[in-house]
């Protein structure tokens, strides 16, 4: 590579091994953006994951890790995926076992110590057994906390603090004190000749315990992502050479052809060549119903086919297919930082050295002020101080709501790109409508056919079919397939002729047929006095109706529209009902645009608005102190998309503009809205409780643990109590977050 190419920058996801707290998180991200070639790097507590981004190399990454004290492995496919689950699992019984060789020896020297069998310091029989004691307790703080003393080392060298830096403090302490104690205990103040052996292995056991209780419950909150990457199937079958084998998915390329049998996923994208099947398309859009696909119906990778066989051909592979989008979009939503998680990891990074300090002035004070035997008043409610303080519930109180969350939505087929748009759709005040293809399917269709005199419908068909079969023109699509719904055959037309917007017209049999709107008809001098009525009435229900005339009578009408989606009025209602205000921007003429406003409830409207200028008008409704949504496909509607303070971009079959909004809806259907707005409510109201119980949690129980009920009550934290608290305060956390999980769509 020469010296003027540079790298191209791309986005790594890491694995992050040994992240105890949320001071962790802020240690990890400075490790990272250090390294030369780092633009940003966001760290997830939540599932333990950093995504960075620039042109590092992952080696780099992975030695800057290293050197901070932690470990990483590059997170890409279903394999990766794999790997971690068995790292997640062996950690996993890991914790427990050092759990109960903590318990093992802590809770019989609780016991024991709390019945009075246990000898007395200073005497023959306490030296010996206390110094048995004494080395029994330091194998298990090896063997149960010898990670945490290393982690504290390393932050001590890279000048931070974090939970390793409390628990090796709080349990060395009381080694340390204890052990001293054996041989010195003469010199202690009197009633402070006491070992606490046992807090230290005890406190070991319960926060083994309480990380090995919350990786359970944090893997549950990553099961939807894995259910999607679980979705591809490892194997498909491929037609090369006229023969079917069965190959791994790396292998398949593009443009090949693959065959899907009855009961198998479909591999990757592509579009059906030959054959036809009922697919199960619920983990893309939400929907239990069955799509029909025939020749030429696209495919998605991942889906379900159901009881047919046909054969397919490839027309996107590995990353570019849209499960791969799905995927990596929860992937970037789930890792993203709202501004409340933001907030709380720079709280959470000064936290752990804030505590620190007040452990040392809690024990100054009970030292200089304390009652007989001060030293030992001092030295227990110092060493609770950090044991309960750490702040693990804080930092996983946003991020794992987050990830619940935007993986609840996934299953719902409701794509949220970033953590920020989530927490924003729960305060929207206004939602901008785009008509086509929001509102309304964004197909024109058949929907009424009028036959006059002896003219049957389906002949009128047939006549207006017959002369769209030579055209162009986007309406001649919809006659054409109402012909082919009816089994109506087109006939040859003589002498076609497209007049530019007015219509078609021809010669069949030698009759004059003419197939328009009225403009053409008066200028062939056709008279529609007759159906003046019918051509009002269908034109205010926002339908485009074209007269058929043969030899210059009218023999019938095809009205065409574009029908309004089925879910719009009750999805549409349902964001009224929450206090949204509704309007729908359209570029259509505004009496088509009144009309369907009108069929679906929406009183305000703004016709003929070009794509450019429906950013102007969210502009417009946000400087009134609206927080807006802008609702349209994506592609016309990106610059309103990026303006809104929430863009849901409604994705069409495998035409999803995922980059083009913060939300995607699959399958462009409109309650989704109202579904994400919901879930959006519910998300913020859960982060809102974690860190409720978070902050209370650490502002009650410092203050207790460093003895401030003892004045008036005599009532001191027991360390071994406060360790419990500290582990279970994030299983409580990850266990509210993971109630979103059962929520229901709507609720």
């Amino acid at each position: 590579m020469s010296a003027t190419e540079e790298t191209p920058a791309t986005s790594i996801r890491l694995s992050v091994l040994g992240m105890r707290c949320a001071g962790c998180v802020a240690a990890v991200e400075t490790a990272l953006r250090e390294v030369p070639g780092v633009a940003g790097a966001d760290v997830n507590f939540a599932d333990h994951s950093a995504v960075v981004t620039g042109t590092a190399a992952p080696e780099a990454l992975k030695q800057a890790l290293q050197e901070a004290g932690y470990d990483g492995a590059v997170m890409e496919g279903l394999d990766d995926l794999h790997v971690q689950d068995e790292q997640e699992a062996e950690r996993y019984q890991a914790l427990l076992h050092k759990a109960k060789v903590a318990g093992g020896l802590g809770v019989p020297l609780m016991v024991a110590a709390h019945l009075d069998w246990l000898p007395a310091l200073g005497t023959p029989a306490g030296s010996v057994f206390w110094s048995l004691a004494s080395l029994l307790t330091l194998a298990v703080l090896y063997y149960a906390g010898g990670h945490f003393y290393t982690g504290a080392i390393k932050s001590f060298r890279q000048r931070q603090a974090n939970m390793d830096t409390l628990i090796a403090l709080g349990t060395g302490a009381a080694w340390f004190y204890s052990t001293v104690a054996i041989d010195f205990s003469s010199i202690l103040p009197a009633g402070s000749q006491h070992a606490y052996f046992e807090a230290a292995a005890i406190i070991l056991a319960f926060i083994n315990l309480g990380s090995a209780l919350e990786m359970r419950a944090r893997g549950k909150t990553s099961s939807a992502i894995r259910q999607l990457i679980g979705l591809q199937p490892r194997t498909a079958r491929v037609v090369r050479d006229g023969q079917e084998l069965d190959v791994a998915i790396a292998d398949i390329g593009l443009e090949e052809t693959l065959r899907v049998r009855p009961g198998e996923k479909i591999a990757v994208d592509g579009v059906v060549l030959e054959g036809s099947s009922a697919v199960d398309e619920s983990m893309l859009t939400g929907e239990a119903i069955p799509v029909e696909k025939r020749a030429g119906d696209e495919v998605i990778g991942g889906t379900l086919n159901q009881t047919g066989s046909f054969l397919y051909k490839a027309t996107r592979i590995g990353r570019d297919t849209v499960l791969a989008q799905i995927i990596a979009s929860v992937r970037q939503a789930q890792a993203s930082k709202p501004a409340i998680a933001r907030l709380v990891d720079q709280v959470a990074a000064v936290f752990v050295p804030v505590v620190v300090g007040i452990s040392a002035f809690t024990f100054m004070v009970w030292w200089i002020f304390g009652p007989a035997p001060s030293l030992g008043y001092a030295f227990v409610t110092a060493m609770t101080v950090l044991v309960i303080a750490c702040p693990c519930a804080l930092g996983l109180a946003t991020p794992i709501s987050i990830m619940v969350a935007v993986g609840r939505a996934a299953q719902q087929g409701i794509l949220i790109r970033n953590g920020e748009a989530l927490q924003v759709a729960g305060n929207l005040t206004c939602v901008v409508l785009d008509k086509t293809g929001t509102v309304t399917e964004g197909k024109p269709t058949v929907v009424s056919v009028d036959a006059f005199g002896d003219w049957t419908q389906d002949q009128v068909v047939e006549l207006a079919a017959s002369l769209e079969a030579g055209s162009e023109h986007p309406l001649a699509g919809s006659i054409l397939a109402e012909a082919a719904r009816r089994n109506v055959q087109p006939q040859a037309i003589d002498g076609f002729l497209a007049i530019s917007g007015r219509g078609v017209a021809g010669w069949l049999d030698g009759r004059a047929v003419r197939l328009g709107n009225q403009t053409l008809m008066q200028e062939d001098h056709i008279d529609c006095a007759a159906i003046a009525g019918r051509l009002q009435e269908l034109s205010e229900q926002a339908c485009t109706p074209m007269v058929l005339a043969v030899d210059r009578q009218v023999a019938g009408i095809v009205a065409v529209a574009d029908p309004v989606k089925k879910d719009s009025a009750a999805a549409i209602a349902e964001m009224q009902r929450m206090g949204i205000r509704v309007l729908m921007v359209t570029g259509d003429n505004a009496a088509t645009a009144q009309a369907i406003a009108r069929r679906v409830g929406i009183s305000e409207v703004r016709a003929q608005v070009l794509p450019q200028h429906k950013a102007e008008t969210v502009k417009s409704l946000q400087q009134n102190g609206l927080v807006v949504a802008m609702v349209g496909d994506g592609i016309n509607d990106a610059p309103a998309l990026a303006q809104a303070d929430v863009g849901f971009a409604m994705g069409a079959g495998t035409d999803i503009a995922i980059e083009s909004g913060d939300v995607v809806i699959m399958r462009g259907s409109l309650s989704k809205v109202a579904e994400a707005v919901s879930l959006s409510k519910a998300t913020v109201r859960n982060i809102k409780q974690n860190l409720f119980g978070a902050f209370i949690y650490n502002t009650l129980s410092i203050p207790v643990a460093a003895g401030l009920l003892y004045p008036a009550f005599g009532l001191l934290l027991n360390p071994m109590i406060a360790g419990a608290a500290m582990a279970m305060s994030s299983v409580t956390v990850v266990s509210n977050a993971n109630r979103l999980r059962l929520r229901r769509a709507g609720e």
